[in-house]
């Protein structure tokens, strides 16, 4: 078990969190949730023995051994694949490493026997005859074709390098299993793959993520990183979210009907207690689910943004036409080819690709950006469109601007004034003396939430995003989730968040080098699950 006693993490000019006391039980898998900048990875960087805390101490059980997923993707470029995952049991690779030197020896003395003897029982202690096959069904199971297996690190793509480093994390059944962000760079099967190794993990994991829909899928509990304290929550990241917001409301009303919104949220937790213990991963974790009550519920702190995008004039019935569409990459790569389709009025488009680059070629091709190798493209005339880029530092030449300027430029001039402008700021989390910032010192997420006012200002009736949620904390996500939800024109997006996608996109579209499929009235849900899609999905890429 790690256990965690009086933990305190403090910087020269803020304190991230004081005073920690917890308990992280086998068979448990625990969701680190906060703001952006609460101190979630830092959390993580204490537990794994990386940063000492400033005050308190992090133990684990004599004998347990604990995994980290690797974030540098490069640390192991001169190794193999198949040694990169093995050496996520430093024991057992050292062991095989140590014994495969002393049987090279040209001259094996009978020290070099006795020591040979010691380390093959180790070796077989720990499984080590075992090693290569279970390292190649973690492969295997993430994505990582047998082909690869042998090949040196440094001759994969980045998101095959990332899948390997959650393999090594994942090898040798480690007792503690902390995993930063864990889903970035892997495509929907790998990911539902992981859920399902995760359900069945019976040891620890605590895990750092901005995807709902793994949270919800794989955890027990969640750990909250707000108020500066850090608080442990039985239940998965939606139980978390209402029941907080459930408590804010209660906590907010002073008025007759208190009593009401208690009832309110005793119902709330007894009808999640039920339909948690019949979920995968409830197994002996019911008891825990039964013993939620009123005082375990807390109202969170967390602002949200208020996303809403309104088009100013609605689209015709022709909005976009795609005729024979290829595009190369800069090498002379196809990136996607003969693609045609018709926009309707009512599309919410997300693409699909093995490829980013391919839908960022895309949709810098229809934006205008970019020239395509062949084919044609027409938006209808009544169409005007919104484009966020996957890359946004180029949107912020001047660095010297704050961000009420920088917004300045996109407004009207009935909306330019001052307050005008700190009033729409102030709704995307820019108050006060926020709106003075350098758009220069902004962070990601700072960024993100400044292109999308500038998207709302423009009023148009089609959005073409190309992965927006980058750099967002969950509640920003949800506000934009929401925001696209309830806007009434066409959205071309793509996204790497699972629930982002399953509750915006009414047609699904993957491209590839050798073609497209083309699935409208499809849920994203539905065209993951469809087997039969799947000899269709491998031969756009073969």
């Amino acid at each position: 078990m790690l256990n965690v006693s009086n933990v305190s993490v403090q910087f020269s000019d803020r304190t991230l969190f004081k005073d920690v006391n917890l308990g992280f039980a086998p068979d448990n898998c625990y969701g680190v949730i906060g703001a952006n900048g609460a101190g979630k990875s830092t959390f993580l960087r204490v537990l794994s023995g990386e940063l000492e805390p400033s005050t308190g101490s992090v133990s684990l059980d004599a004998n347990e051994r604990l995994a980290v997923l690797e974030q540098n993707h490069y640390a192991f470029d001169s190794y193999s694949v198949m040694d990169t995952v093995i050496m996520g049991h430093k024991e057992l690779y050292d062991i095989q490493k140590e014994k495969d030197a002393i049987y090279m020896k040209e001259e094996f003395s009978e020290e070099d026997g006795i020591k040979a003897a010691e380390l093959e029982a180790r070796f077989a202690e720990l499984d080590g005859w075992e090693a290569e096959s279970k390292a190649a069904v973690l492969l295997e199971g993430l994505g990582i074709e047998k082909d690869k297996h042998y090949q040196v690190m440094s001759e994969l793509v980045e998101n095959d390098k990332v899948k390997v480093l959650l393999a090594q994390a994942l090898f040798g059944n480690p007792d503690v299993l902390l995993l930063d962000e864990p889903t970035n760079g892997l495509d929907a099967h790998s990911i539902m793959w992981l859920e399902d190794f995760l359900i069945d993990f019976p040891n620890t994991v605590i895990v750092v993520s901005h995807d709902r829909h793994f949270l919800n899928n794989v955890c027990t509990h969640m750990c909250d990183v707000d108020f500066g304290k850090i608080q442990l929550y039985v239940g998965n990241y939606d139980f978390w979210l209402q029941s907080s917001q459930l408590a804010a409301k209660l906590q907010a009303d002073q008025t007759a009907k208190k009593e009401e919104k208690i009832k309110e949220l005793q119902t709330f937790i007894a009808r999640f207690s039920a339909n948690a213990s019949k979920s995968k991963q409830a197994t002996s974790r019911k008891k825990l689910l039964d013993k939620i009550t009123l005082d375990d519920i807390q109202p969170s702190s967390r602002r949200y943004p208020f996303v809403g995008f309104k088009p100013e004039r609605e689209v015709g019935n022709d909005v976009l036409m795609v005729e024979k569409l290829s595009q190369q990459s800069v090498e002379g790569e196809t990136l996607f080819t003969d693609l045609t389709l018709q926009l309707g009025r009512e599309d919410k488009v997300c693409f699909l690709s093995r490829a980013d680059l391919a839908v960022s070629a895309l949709f810098e091709t229809i934006g205008g950006q970019l020239e395509p190798t062949s084919g044609t493209y027409k938006w209808g005339v009544t169409t005007s469109v919104s484009y966020f880029p996957k890359d946004l530092n180029r949107e912020f030449p001047q660095k010297d601007m704050t961000i009420l300027d920088w917004l300045r430029q996109f407004a009207e001039p009935a909306e330019q004034d001052n307050t005008f402008l700190r009033q729409f700021l102030g709704r995307m989390l820019f108050s006060g003396e926020d709106v003075m910032k350098k758009v220069g010192v902004l962070s990601g997420g700072e960024k993100v939430r400044c292109y999308l006012a500038k998207m709302m200002l423009e009023k148009t009736n089609v959005l073409i995003m190309d992965d927006p949620t980058n750099h967002l904390d969950l509640e920003s996500i949800t506000a934009l989730n929401d925001g696209l939800i309830a806007y009434r024109g066409i959205i071309l997006f793509t996204s790497h968040d699972f629930q982002f996608i399953n509750t915006i996109a009414n047609r699904i579209i993957e491209i590839g080098p050798k073609g497209y499929l083309d699935r409208i009235d499809s849920t994203y849900d539905e065209y993951v699950k469809d087997e039969s899609l799947q000899p269709r999905i491998e031969a756009l890429y073969e």
